[in-house]
């Protein structure tokens, strides 16, 4: 597969959730994806930039080998591929989340658990070994850790281990094989990299670009546009209700001397709780909208 080298590349997971929402984020940015959900390239209609779908733990290792300088992928992924890197080949440049889940030690229901020394001689599990092992040896643990490469929640019926470490988001599966939680490994969620290896000035740009109006989305993604209006007296009051607000902008009513317009965006939720403090405070006439893109 040749790679067009005057264009960015974005190394997505290739189906499932986590796939859809990145699709997702990439369109919110502005990107027209074109071609197949099936296919293993798509090409943005209106921006330098094309997708490769691949398998979630290639990911890091397009990113890292230059091959694609942006990913999208899960923080278990990529925190299990870089315990087995010498030096750093990537660097994070934003939490996008969505894709939240957990890295958890869960026992047979039946089983007595009284901590983490009920690990101690163990058999655990799991398709990260990496990041267990890193969790035992921070718990001064000495078990050992069984890779699997699927199915983790049948080895206890199986023989094969006491305990598994494996992914819970709604911890259904674990519940249906009769495993209960007991440890927190790793909190997760997508993340967006970008490699460390250099690019020509043009790619640079793009790439700046593209960064510019991801941080854009996500910071649309709690944010709301407040207007109100306030008497002089209640300005000072007000603006210290309003949530996340940095500078609100001051405008002074026309025909109302000693009243103003207030607009502020607000990088926090904005709930009910809230409007009634600032209509407390003197606010009137308070509108709350949704914003649909940010330039930072």
């Amino acid at each position: 597969m040749s790679v067009d080298r005057t264009r960015l590349h974005i190394a997505l997971q290739r189906s499932g959730r986590l796939s859809d929402l990145s699709r997702d984020l990439l369109r919110e940015a502005g990107l027209r994806i074109e071609s197949g959900k099936n296919s293993l390239t798509a090409r943005a209609a209106n921006f330098p930039a094309d997708l490769m779908f691949v398998r979630d733990d290639d990911i890091p290792t397009f990113v890292s080998d230059g091959v694609c300088e942006f990913g999208i992928v899960g923080q278990n992924v990529l925190e299990e591929f870089a315990l087995g890197q010498p030096e750093p080949t990537f660097e994070v440049v934003a939490e996008l989340g969505f894709g939240k889940c957990s890295l958890r030690i869960a026992a047979p229901e039946q089983l007595h658990y009284e901590g983490t020394q009920a690990l101690v001689g163990q058999r655990i599990a799991t398709s990260y070994p990496r990041l267990l092992q890193r969790f035992l040896d921070e718990q001064g643990i000495q078990a050992e850790v069984v890779q699997m490469k699927g199915a983790v929640e049948l080895a206890p019926r199986l023989e094969i281990a006491t305990y598994v470490c494996d992914l819970v988001s709604t911890g259904a599966t674990l519940e249906a094989n009769g495993l209960r939680v007991v440890e927190k490994v790793l909190d997760s969620q997508a993340v967006l990299i970008r490699s460390l290896k250099a690019v020509d000035e043009g790619r640079a740009n793009i790439a700046e670009q593209l960064l510019s109006r991801i941080e854009g989305v996500l910071a649309t993604k709690e944010s709301k546009y407040i207007m109100l209006n306030a008497s002089s007296e209640a300005l000072k009051r007000i603006t210290d209700l309003l949530p996340g607000a940095e500078a609100p902008t001051i405008v002074p009513l026309h025909g109302r001397p000693g009243h103003f317009a207030v607009h502020a965006v607000c990088q926090e939720s904005v709930f009910w709780e809230t409007l009634q403090k600032l209509k407390a405070a003197g606010a009137s006439a308070i509108l709350v909208v949704p914003i649909e893109k940010m330039m930072l």
